[in-house]
C-alpha cells in the first residue's frame, strides 16, 4: 500500500455557477471528493478530507533533509517570505507522509531521467475524436504543463530546461469513439475500471507499480504512463492527485484554444504535492491558483509553492 493511500491523494474543485466578480473564473469553491468519485481502476484508497481539527503528525517515515537549499538558491521576494513559511509549515503538520511519500509529479519526473512524463487519456465519452482534436489535447497537455515545469528552469538543482509531455495512450468505450487509423498512440478499447470509466491498461500505469518495473505492460518501461488526463463528461469542477487530473470532458474540449485553462493548471499543482486552501489564506496572498476561485492563472506565488516543495524533495534524487 502506498504510503499516501490514508493520506492527502485526492484533492477536487467543485463549480458553483456564479460569477466570480471581475475575474471570470469558472471555479467559486473547492471541497474534496470521495474515493468513489474519483478512484482509478479498482484502487479505493481511504480518503483523508480537509478539516479543521488539530493536525496529525506528518512526518512520518522519511524526515525532512536538514539543509534545505541555500539563499543563493531559494530567494523569494520579501514580501511573500512569510506566507510562503506559514504554507510549509501548515504541510509538515497536515500532511500524514510528507517526506515518506514517493509518488509526487516530481517522483514520476525523476524516475523517467527527469526530461519527460507519459499520460494516458481517458476519454469517458462517447463524442467522437478527430485526429485533429487527438493532436490538440496533446499540444495543449504539454503548454498547461509548461506553465508549471518552465518555472523551475535553472532553480535550484532543476534538471531540465523543458519537461517533454509524452501522450501514450488513449482509452474509450467504444472504438469507433476515435476517428483515426494510425499508430501514433495505444488504443486501449473497452478496459473498464470498477466504476465503468475507460482506463489504460493498470500493467502500464505508475500508479499501480510504483516501482518503476511494467512488466506486465506490453510495451514495457518506454509505453508505460505516468499520469492519467480523465476527460468525463458532465464532470464538475476537478480532481488532481499523484494519479493525474480529472475534469469535465465539455470543459476542457470548450477552453482548448485558451491560454490558461485555469481547472486543469489548479489540478497539476496538486499532482506537484500543492494543497487547497478551503479554509485559510496566508498572509498578505488573497488571491493565486491554489485558492480555487481566486485565480485563473499560476501566479508568482504559486510558482514559488512549487519551487519550495522542489527543493525541500530534491535531496531524495541526489541532485
Amino acid at each position: 500500500m502506498s504510503p499516501l493511500r490514508s493520506g492527502r491523494r485526492w484533492r477536487a474543485t467543485v463549480v458553483i455557477a456564479v460569477a466570480a466578480a471581475a475575474m471570470g473564473l469558472g471555479t467559486a469553491l473547492t471541497a474534496p471528493a470521495t474515493a468513489a468519485e474519483l478512484a482509478p481502476a479498482a484502487v479505493q484508497p481511504e480518503v483523508t478530507q480537509e478539516s479543521s481539527a488539530a493536525p496529525q503528525a506528518a512526518t512520518a517515515g522519511r524526515q525532512a533533509p536538514s539543509d534545505v537549499g541555500t539563499a543563493a538558491e531559494w530567494d523569494p521576494p520579501a514580501h511573500l517570505v512569510q506566507p510562503l513559511n506559514e504554507v510549509w509549515q501548515h504541510v509538515e503538520q497536515t500532511y500524514p507522509d510528507l517526506y515518506g511519500f514517493r509518488n509526487y509529479g516530481w517522483d514520476q519526473l525523476m524516475a523517467n531521467g527527469g526530461g519527460h512524463l507519459n499520460y494516458c487519456v481517458r476519454w469517458e465519452s462517447n463524442a467522437p475524436v478527430s485526429a485533429q482534436l487527438r493532436d490538440q489535447v496533446h499540444r495543449v497537455l504539454q503548454e498547461q504543463s509548461d506553465k508549471w515545469y518552465d518555472q523551475l528552469r535553472g532553480f535550484d538543482g532543476f534538471p531540465q530546461a523543458r519537461v517533454q509531455i509524452n501522450v501514450v495512450g488513449w482509452a474509450t468505450a467504444n472504438r469507433s469513439t476515435f476517428q483515426w487509423d494510425d499508430n501514433s498512440v495505444d488504443l486501449y478499447i473497452g478496459n473498464l475500471d470498477a466504476g465503468g470509466a475507460p482506463q489504460c491498461a493498470p500493467e502500464c500505469g505508475r500508479f499501480f507499480n510504483q516501482n518503476g518495473s511494467y512488466p506486465r505492460c506490453p510495451g514495457g518501461v518506454a509505453r508505460h504512463y505516468d499520469q492519467s488526463l480523465w476527460l468525463t463528461d458532465g464532470f464538475g469542477g476537478g480532481a488532481g492527485g499523484d494519479w493525474g487530473q480529472r475534469i469535465g470532458r465539455e470543459y476542457f474540449v470548450g477552453a482548448i484554444n485558451q491560454p490558461n485553462i485555469h481547472i486543469l493548471l489548479h489540478e497539476i499543482g496538486h499532482t506537484l504535492g500543492l494543497d487547497d486552501f478551503y479554509d485559510w489564506t496566508p498572509t498578505g496572498v488573497p488571491n493565486f491558483l491554489m485558492k480555487a476561485g481566486s485565480a485563473s492563472q499560476v501566479t508568482e506565488f504559486d510558482v514559488w509553492m512549487a519551487r519550495d516543495f522542489w527543493r525541500h524533495m530534491k535531496y531524495r534524487y541526489n541532485v
